[in-house]
């Protein structure tokens, strides 16, 4: 099967728009994982994404009556900068249709390159949907973003590139995953001229769309997607790519949130760029591979594939990089409350890199302190100091895995609140963008008292909320019932350590 591609990618059109993008060694991470790691550099295409190679590929093949008809899109971005940009080069008028939880810069790209734009729904699906509609209305060609035969053509060309870049021996490519058209377009290319060559697919924790496809044998919708790697945030792994997927992809990988900040770091520390979180997802999931296969001595390569990101996300990026590198341990630690206990904490520590540290008295005996922690070592670092403190006998939690405490406690300030009675708390997430957060609290608009709240912008896609409530046993079953008539997405968090010790109600 792979070779019915093979004519289509060698006679696909993208030079007409796109570049040949080089493929850099990464001297540092190469070091670090004793491994030759290169990074096809895809974020250096003229709209910053791998996603012109496809579009303008299936644009320039229409038949001049659909070309003059027009062409609409869906889009979280990148695919619309590139069908945006192909429309301009041929002269076609284009429609996109973006999520409205789109990153700015994105949709401020796509309307600098001509096209108009419609912005619907929360998600890639919902805009989808719509562009169907309006597309049908109108007349105007749909150009699908990853599920059409002449689009993974034109991003099987990486492929190409990769292959006569680099001519001696290659273990494993690693390709992010969305919808599947780069994966789809890459593997069937490797797979017939290079067989022996991993193809490994990558995809976060909370989008595992083609992991779960490949698990089920079949394709499968996801009740929902995170949306912090916006550019790979797609519900269903299109039919033509995982066709072509399940017989050319060797496996796919699985990485965190946490872990795609830290490969945004890794590859700004190589290039000084800066990845989007899609555009990393590659770097994760190729670290992900050789910590778990103990890989030595081999040649792997990411794709980059792309550098579309909101400078306000930035600051997530960097909050939560050091935590996917294993390189901060987040703490509760219980200290005696008495003179000196401040100091001996300390000492304990040693010479060790303190990030946080976060107190508020609570009794006469006891004091909680939220402590962070650099480490050099990771894991075994973090698991020796957690066994050191406990032998010198300090109770202690370690929050680095918990997501109430990275994302809120370590934030809040105020502490126990004994008045709160029966406090419950809950976390929320919502798609984020302007009067999210008023509409997020106008739905609660009821008679529960609110006795805790925090809520903090990330520059994400998604709003984060944390929040306590009052609820007698016999409200809490309809409370619940409550929300899920609203439909809203929620973790209950009351037994959370985190809460428990820094935060928690009466």
């Amino acid at each position: 099967m792979p070779q019915s591609y093979i004519d289509k990618i060698l006679r696909a059109r993208v030079y007409d728009v796109a570049v040949e993008t080089p493929l850099d060694l990464a001297p540092r991470l190469s070091r670090r994982l004793g491994n030759d790691v290169y990074l096809k550099r895809e974020d250096l295409q003229p709209v910053f994404s791998f996603k012109l190679r496809g579009a303008y590929n299936k644009i320039v093949h229409l038949a001049p009556s659909d070309r003059a008809r027009g062409v609409i899109a869906a889009s979280a971005g990148n695919h619309a900068q590139g069908v945006a940009l192909a429309a301009q080069r041929l002269g076609i008028a284009a429609l996109i249709v973006m999520p409205k939880t789109t990153p700015p810069i994105k949709v401020e790209a796509v309307r600098r390159l001509g096209a108009k734009i419609v912005l619907h729904g929360d998600s890639y699906d919902d805009a989808y949907q719509h562009a169907l509609v309006l597309g049908a209305d109108k007349g105007l060609t749909f150009i699908h973003p990853f599920d059409d035969p002449e689009v993974i053509a034109g991003q099987g060309t990486v492929a190409t590139e990769i292959l006569r870049q680099h001519a001696d021996p290659i273990e494993a490519i690693f390709v992010p995953v969305g919808g599947g058209g780069l994966v789809a377009g890459v593997a069937a290319y490797v797979k017939y001229v290079r067989p022996e060559i991993r193809v490994v697919g990558v995809e976060p924790e909370d989008a595992p769309t083609l992991h779960r496809a490949l698990a089920a044998g079949q394709r499968v919708t996801l009740a929902q997607v995170g949306l912090f790697a916006d550019g790979v945030a797609v519900r269903q792994i299109g039919e033509e790519t995982f066709r072509v997927a399940r017989e050319c992809v060797d496996e796919v990988v699985l990485v965190s949130t946490d872990e795609i900040c830290a490969a945004i770091k890794d590859v700004f520390d190589d290039t000084r760029s800066v990845a989007e979180p899609a555009g990393a997802l590659s770097v994760a999931g190729l670290k992900r591979y050789v910590k778990e296969r103990g890989t030595r001595g081999a040649t792997l390569i990411a794709i980059d594939s792309g550098a579309n990101i909101n400078f306000d996300r930035l600051r997530h990026v960097a909050e939560r990089a050091e935590i996917g590198e294993r390189r901060e341990a987040l703490l509760a630690v219980q200290i005696p409350e008495r003179p000196g206990a401040f100091l001996q904490f300390c000492r304990t520590l040693g010479r060790r890199g303190i990030t946080e540290f976060n107190y508020r008295f609570a009794d006469a005996k006891d004091a909680h302190v939220f402590c962070g922690v650099e480490l050099s070592h990771g894991d075994a670092e973090r698991e020796e100091l957690v066994a050191r403190l406990r032998e010198r006998g300090y109770p202690v939690t370690d929050l680095s895995d918990n997501e109430t405490a990275k994302l809120h406690i370590r934030y809040m300030v105020g502490g126990h609140a004994p008045q709160a009675l029966h406090e419950r708390l809950f976390r929320f997430e919502f798609p984020e963008r302007p009067g999210a957060l008023l509409d997020f609290l106008g739905g609660l608009s009821r008679d529960w008292n609110i006795s805790l709240f925090h809520y903090r912008n990330h520059g994400a896609a998604y709003g984060r909320v944390l929040m306590g409530i009052q609820l007698q046993a016999d409200e809490l079953r309809a409370f619940r019932d409550f929300l899920a008539g609203r439909g809203m997405e929620y973790a209950e968090e009351t037994d959370n350590p985190a809460y428990r010790l820094f935060a928690s109600g009466g």
